[in-house]
């Protein structure tokens, strides 16, 4: 949020001989900024830089970059004959360039913010009753309606949270970064904090770890551990290493017990802040997008410095925001905790999260 400190993993930044995280001067370019303070005799400090875009590549690359559909969803359109390029029906695999004409169901899409590759990240704290697409047939409320404007890139999504889970939701405006953490190769986890009512015993806990048969193949939990609660209600964080639809629940629902609360509080490396209140988002900062930029294999890039008004207008925007007052508002995540009370600073880590193979571990603190 623009009130608060910049994101940081809670020691001071090391400086830099290079001065390569020094936010250039020069926001639409920082080469001639850095070209201007490298002195002589010294090798010139690394820049990061927006990565303009040049030949023809996979339309679903493009399409996704420019944040008009993921590139399932984009593959879908031309399975379906929806998509034309120039007036012609495309399949997977046929490569075009910002300059072609795209329309789905003959409405002309607007591609033009995949001319140049922007990398943004920002964590929102999703509340129950809002859903993770741009627009909603029946109107309901979108994670999209509280996020800061963009001029001329569009936020993606990574991932889908449904209509009654809560918790963290990443945003993007790289298409090809979403993607990456997206897609189920790169064996990112996701942490959730879920309450139960039923019995829960060993061999479920133990069934579900080692894989049940659901309606569109075998799922499992990667790791599961006891969280707290008694009797009928209890909480236990789990964590996958995909994303399908409503799959947290299907396992529960699976073994004849019913979710009665979930919480998404960690994607890969990046934890849900108990900063962050419910309905309000946050930017990563260079260090934060450069790690996950590095998970899924993608080199560094220039996060944007804000002007002055830019910070201003998304303060503003913020305090705006209707307040939400649904049952999320009313805990961190944690069963039977106070909001906020003892709750797990946002961290990040320089690699992936070690996954316990089996072992349930002992904090009981994140979301």
């Amino acid at each position: 949020m623009a009130s608060e400190r910049p994101w940081t993993t809670g020691k001071p930044a090391a400086k830099s001989a290079s001065n390569a995280n020094k936010p250039s001067a020069n926001r639409r370019n920082p080469a001639k900024s850095s070209a201007k303070t490298a002195k002589p005799g010294k090798p010139a400090p690394e820049v990061l830089a927006t990565l303009p875009v040049g030949g023809p590549e996979r339309i679903q690359k493009l399409l996704a970059r420019a944040g008009v559909g993921s590139r399932r969803e984009i593959e879908g359109w031309m399975d379906a004959g929806r998509l034309l390029v120039n007036g012609k029906p495309v399949t997977p695999g046929q490569k075009a360039t910002v300059s072609d004409v795209f329309e789905l169901d003959g409405k002309r899409l607007d591609v033009a913010a995949a001319a140049e590759v922007l990398r943004r990240v920002l964590i929102y704290n999703k509340p129950e009753g809002e859903v993770t697409t741009r627009k909603d047939p029946e109107g309901r409320p979108t994670v999209f309606d509280r996020l800061p404007r963009l001029r001329e890139h569009r936020w993606i999504s990574i991932g889908r949270l449904d209509l009654n889970t809560t918790g963290l939701v990443m945003f993007t405006t790289d298409g090809e970064l979403a993607n990456r953490l997206m897609h189920p190769s790169s064996q990112i986890d996701r942490e959730y904090a879920v309450r139960i009512f039923g019995e829960v015993d060993d061999a479920m806990v133990e069934r579900l770890r080692t894989g049940v048969t659901l309606e569109d193949g075998e799922a499992k939990f990667s790791d599961i551990s006891a969280a707290g609660g008694t009797g009928m209600n209890r909480w236990f964080h789990v964590t996958l290493l995909e994303g399908r639809n409503r799959e947290v629940r299907r396992l529960w629902e699976s073994q004849g017990v019913r979710v009665s609360r979930l919480k998404r509080v960690r994607y890969g490396s990046i934890f849900l802040p108990s900063r962050l209140t419910v309905g309000k988002w946050e930017e990563l900062d260079q260090k934060a997008v450069d790690l996950l930029s590095r998970t899924v294999g993608l080199a560094k890039m220039a996060v944007p410095q804000q002007t002055p008004d830019e910070a201003a207008a998304q303060a503003r925007q913020q305090r705006k925001a209707a307040p939400v007052t649904n049952r999320s508002n009313r805990a961190a995540g944690s069963p039977g905790s106070k909001a906020g009370q003892g709750a797990r600073k946002w961290a990040v880590a320089d690699s992936k999260p070690q996954r316990s193979g089996g072992k349930a571990r002992t904090d009981k603190t994140r979301g």
